[in-house]
């Protein structure tokens, strides 16, 4: 069972670590320049981030296991198409159809592990699916890189299907019993709005460059888009069962840890987006090369981020929740020094490495404050709303970036992305400095009602990257 549920989560995160090194590769054979680059990372993160609510439904509705395994087959099909794309057109929508898929897969990989373990299994089991993410996370760009320096691009997507092949035939072998929930109902006119709604301004932040903010191709989609959302929340607040249910917002770290969530999340999938590009397509480095620039972020929050979420529980979260993102945002600001010729060591490291401590004092403490100020009830939804903020926060991100570069990349534009990504990590802190509470001590010292440890709720979905 924690196996599946491993294997599951492992190759939705692989493919979001993966994908940003194959992208040069990718325009360089199917061309649309940065255009392109931008709807592959973002034609899945649409579909992705506006249907992992409705995929919680789903699994209770028809089961984990039924819900999981759609997700499994989905994926490697959509997968398959990615690799064989002919076109940009092609690989665009096989990457939407991927993002369905990839919503299946991890809110009932972690169904079935809160589902099938108890306390202090589950703890440990939850731990150990944190574990395999991280993995993916680490291992995803090396491998990306290894594969578009030797065989391509295409196998960047075709090397998901043995994975998906092993997950499901330990899925075939599983005995245990699919519980489906009595009365649930899905919201399918509220999931219209929210992809309707976030694909229209998408498309117009991304295609503006080529078309001009004055083209009716541009307008349109935009103000439909801007309607679609405010479609999405007058349903949501008169729905019987929405998607996303907005009294979750009253609670004060709740609401607030999200905004934050949403600043920082943009400048993760900003920054990762492009510096690899960077690397690859100003500086021309390799690759493998550029896959492993960003590794000592992996390394660092490995080391740190237990440290830093086991000191948030001691003392409350809202000052690493401030002074975390600043010191993220610092990092990104000595980028600045960049130059052609680029010396990764002098130029991009010391940047990464303070970016890097940053992000291990923001992560833990931003899920515990999220996922402490709601009931033990309500952990699930609010995982999965958490999630999907930081997911369409990194859509729009990765939709800006043609915006502020101008069309090209060159050092001018790298220098102004970096700049961008810094002020909306200052901005995480800030707003968490302002709006995060830390919760009361109880008579024992530990903390009062709903705050969680870090071992249990802070391991939850809560990763960098689409």
């Amino acid at each position: 069972m924690l196996w599946i549920a491993i294997l599951a989560s492992f190759v939705s995160f692989l493919d979001s670590s993966v994908i940003n090194v194959a992208l040069p590769a990718i325009s360089r054979e199917l061309g649309g320049g940065l255009t392109t680059q931008q709807w592959v990372v973002d034609a899945y993160l649409i579909t992705l981030g506006s249907l992992i609510l409705v995929a919680g439904s789903l699994s209770d509705l028809l089961g984990r296991v039924v819900v999981l395994r759609a997700g499994l087959i989905g994926f490697g099909t959509t997968s398959v198409m990615c690799a064989l794309a002919p076109t940009a057109d092609v690989l665009v929508l096989a990457r939407a159809l991927q993002g369905v898929a990839g919503a299946l897969l991890v809110p009932s990989s972690l169904a079935l592990i809160t589902s099938n373990f108890d306390e202090a299994p589950r703890a440990k089991a939850i731990g150990q699916w944190t574990a395999g993410t991280t993995v993916a996370f680490i291992a995803g760009p090396l491998l990306g890189g290894v594969l578009v320096d030797s065989v391509g691009w295409r196998w960047v997507f075709g090397i998901n299907v043995l994975p998906i092949a092993v997950t499901l035939h330990l899925l075939g072998e599983l005995r245990a019993r699919d519980v489906r929930k009595e009365g649930v109902r899905i919201d399918y006119p509220g999931a219209v709005l929210c992809v309707l709604g976030l694909a229209g301004p998408v498309y117009a932040l991304i295609e503006q460059g080529n078309y001009g903010w004055g083209s009716p191709l541009i307008l349109m989609p935009f103000v439909l888009g801007i309607l679609c959302l405010a479609g999405f929340i007058w349903r949501e607040q008169t729905a019987q069962r929405p998607l996303l249910p907005l009294s979750l917002f009253s609670v004060r770290n709740f609401a607030v840890g999200n905004v934050a969530t949403a600043f920082v999340y943009a400048a993760l999938s900003i920054g990762g987006f492009i510096i690899v590009l960077f690397l690859q397509q100003v500086a021309g480095f390799p690759a493998t090369v550029a896959a492993l620039a960003l590794l000592p972020v992996s390394i660092v929050n490995i080391l740190l981020a237990s440290w830093f979420g086991s000191l948030a529980g001691r003392f409350g979260p809202r000052w690493f929740m401030a002074f975390g993102p600043a010191l993220a945002g610092a990092g990104y600001l000595l980028m600045l020094a960049s130059e052609i010729p680029v010396n990764y060591w002098t130029q991009l490291m010391p940047g990464i490495l303070l970016f890097a401590v940053g992000l291990s004092a923001t992560v833990a403490p931003l899920t515990a404050a999220i996922l402490g100020s709601v009931s033990e009830q309500q952990a699930g939804i609010g995982s999965a709303v958490n999630n999907s903020v930081s997911r369409v926060a990194g859509l729009i991100g990765i939709a800006l970036v043609g915006l502020v570069v101008g069309g090209k990349l060159d050092l001018d534009g790298f220098h102004r992305i970096v700049t961008v990504t810094a002020v909306l990590l200052i901005l995480g802190g800030i707003v968490s400095a302002v709006g995060i509470q830390n919760p009361r001590k109880g008579p024992a010292g530990r903390t009062g009602q709903g705050a969680p440890t870090h071992s249990t709720r802070s391991q939850r979905i809560f990763r960098p990257g689409p």
